[in-house]
């Protein structure tokens, strides 16, 4: 059974973000397109409206530490 993510999982979010969209810059993504990615996302299951700033920034900075490792590693 697959973890059921909230906004606090920035880590495993970003792994996920990473698989699907592994052709996206994080760091060229708006925040508002990236609340609509990781809501989306069939794991997440937190209230969409419980996302701020940090959380997403939190998000964006673990995807693009995926893309790294990926590309650099």
């Amino acid at each position: 059974m697959a973890k059921e993510l909230t906004w606090n999982d920035a880590d495993d979010i970003g792994i996920l973000l990473s698989e699907k969209y592994p052709d996206l810059d994080p760091l060229a993504v708006r925040f508002t397109d990236l609340h609509r990615y990781v809501t989306a996302l069939t794991d997440f299951k937190d209230d969409p409206s419980k996302s701020n700033e940090a959380k997403l920034e939190a998000i964006q900075m673990a995807w693009h530490s995926e893309v790294l490792d990926r590309t650099q590693g």
